[in-house]
């Protein structure tokens, strides 16, 4: 399993700090908003605009801040930001490869964040291409392994059209193409196995183990990355023992 993975899971569990939580209604909205203005305000025709509602709900996002970020989204309500994504593509110590995905309405000013934080991190920004080919979109869906049977799991995940159970030290992760995704989802879900996470991600074809110096300043790329106002989702390749990223996410 990636890293992006396992940092994904531990974030979720420790839970956001209420601090932060309005940064993360902030990223949400944008998502909403753009997702709504791409594809229209209906959720039912549009898969993007009912993922972004998903995960507003999971984070317990009011129900009017959702409508109003649909409204603006589809130009029923005035005062949307004509936001612009952008990918940015870099890497990060020992070579890790990594993806910044960004919603802004200032590039010159993003650019310029985004590369201080990869260069005082022990990375560097890179050109357009250079690492995305590295990586697949798909859907991931993440189980504690003390919480779900394997065989169960993956024949479960088959039957539903999912593609494969990848599994590490502490955990599952189910990995389905992005179209069968809500699928495979809601059929966990109506088996009543329990996960972790459930998302859209950028899933890598391979990983860079890192040891425990290089693995502290990944984190703490990672966490300067996410804590950025204009990035919506960063995606790495690193690898790091459990026991060792979560002694460090502790620290962070």
């Amino acid at each position: 399993m990636s890293g992006h993975s396992k940092w994904s899971t531990i974030k979720h569990k420790k839970g956001a700090a209420d601090a932060k939580r309005g940064k993360i209604f902030t990223k949400i909205i944008k998502e909403i908003t753009i997702a709504a203005r791409m594809g229209g305000g209906d959720p039912e025709g549009n898969a993007r605009l009912r993922q972004a509602i998903l995960v507003a709900k999971a984070e317990n996002m009011p129900k009017d801040n959702i409508e109003r970020a649909i409204k603006k989204g589809t130009g029923e309500l005035a005062g949307a930001a004509s936001y612009e994504e952008v990918t940015y593509e870099g890497y990060g110590p020992g070579g890790v490869a990594v993806l910044v995905e960004v919603m802004t309405d200032n590039k010159n000013r993003t650019v310029a964040e985004v590369r201080h934080i990869f260069s005082k991190h022990g990375g560097n920004l890179g050109e357009n291409g250079c690492v995305a080919w590295m990586f697949d979109k798909k859907g991931s869906i993440v189980f504690d392994k003390s919480e779900v049977d394997e065989d169960e799991l993956m024949e479960l995940v088959l039957e539903s059209g999912g593609e494969d159970v990848k599994e590490d030290e502490s955990q599952f992760e189910v990995i389905t193409d992005p179209d069968s995704f809500e699928n495979v989802k809601d059929a966990i879900e109506h088996a009543g196995f329990s996960y972790i996470l459930a998302e859209i991600s950028m899933v890598p074809q391979t990983t860079v183990k890192l040891d425990e110096h290089r693995a502290v300043q990944m984190l703490k790329l990672m966490e300067k990355m996410e804590d950025n106002d204009d990035v919506q989702h960063v995606y790495a390749n690193f690898d790091i023992p459990d026991e060792v990223m979560e002694k460090l996410s502790q620290q962070l």
